[in-house]
């Protein structure tokens, strides 16, 4: 099966003379590059990374680690800022937050393609995107953003399988999405509370802990942990250095929430008006 999804996806890629893909640093962007470098060539690849403070430190020390993995020379890795911080509809964080975002991502990856003569905008969508709410689709439809996993049919666990064809280093990587999505929704933006955000998640790390959240909830952090690593903590004295870590980033109070990780979980309260 996978076989045939990556010939379907070589094709279609194949049909372009060049490509910018936009490189979060993530498994399916990490992918898209991957194959895309596969099939056109570095001469006619480029990796773009958006900066910005919703962007977490150690992913964009991880994309570059990545590219020089899967062979992109430096100068075919470009890095970006981003500006949404200063857009007030980013910041007042409705629902619909992501099309903001994406839109100044896009807009500036547009302008840059034009530039450097690149035929088509890449991106790391696959199948199982389409199932949550996603308002940054409409941005990336907007601005004719190609997302090659969704016509070839790939879903989550199918870039995995070809990651790890591959033999990737990250093809086993977490989930990721970008700072905000930590904050729920009438909760503003603001850098110091992405900063504090990305401060927690970096010590739990550091603790060993992968998979998992740091919900922002004013003084209180809710963790939303591995299923396995829920009863861990508790069994083995791990839960004093979790504690200790996330104050440390500026929480007073740390929660656990049982029902551990779940993609989307701030979805979950989208009739929940928050302030």
């Amino acid at each position: 099966m996978i076989d045939t999804k990556e010939k379907a996806l070589n094709d279609f890629i194949g049909q372009f003379p060049s490509a910018m893909v936009a490189f979060s640093g993530g498994l399916d962007s990490a992918t898209v590059l991957y194959a895309t470098i596969k099939i056109l060539g570095t001469e006619n690849t480029l990796a773009v990374t958006s900066v910005s403070p919703s962007l977490a430190a150690d992913e964009e020390k991880a994309t570059s680690q990545i590219a020089a993995e899967i062979g992109l020379p430096a100068e075919r890795h470009l890095f970006i800022r981003t500006d949404e911080i200063s857009d007030p509809r980013y910041v007042k964080n409705a629902p619909d937050r992501c099309y903001y975002c994406k839109g100044e991502l896009y807009s500036k990856l547009s302008q840059l393609a034009v530039e450097k003569g690149t035929a088509v905008i890449f991106d790391g969508t696959n199948l199982s995107d389409l199932g949550d709410y996603r308002p940054g689709r409409k941005a990336a439809e907007e601005h004719k953003v190609v997302s090659p996993f969704v016509t070839a049919g790939f879903a989550k666990e199918d870039v995995r399988a070809l990651a790890r064809k591959y033999r990737l280093s990250f093809s086993e990587k977490p989930a990721a999405a970008c700072l905000a999505s930590r904050i729920p929704y009438g909760i503003s933006v603001t850098p110091e509370r992405l900063r504090q955000i990305d401060a927690a998640e970096s010590r739990l790390r550091a603790l060993g802990l992968n998979g998992f959240r740091v919900r922002y909830h004013h003084d209180v952090a809710r963790l939303e942990l591995q299923p396995q690593d829920i009863a861990k903590i508790f069994g083995n004295g791990l839960h004093q250095k979790i504690i200790k870590a996330v104050k440390e980033a500026g929480f007073k109070y740390v929660a656990v929430d049982l029902e551990g990780y779940r993609q989307g979980s701030l979805n979950e309260g989208l009739s929940i008006k928050e302030s």
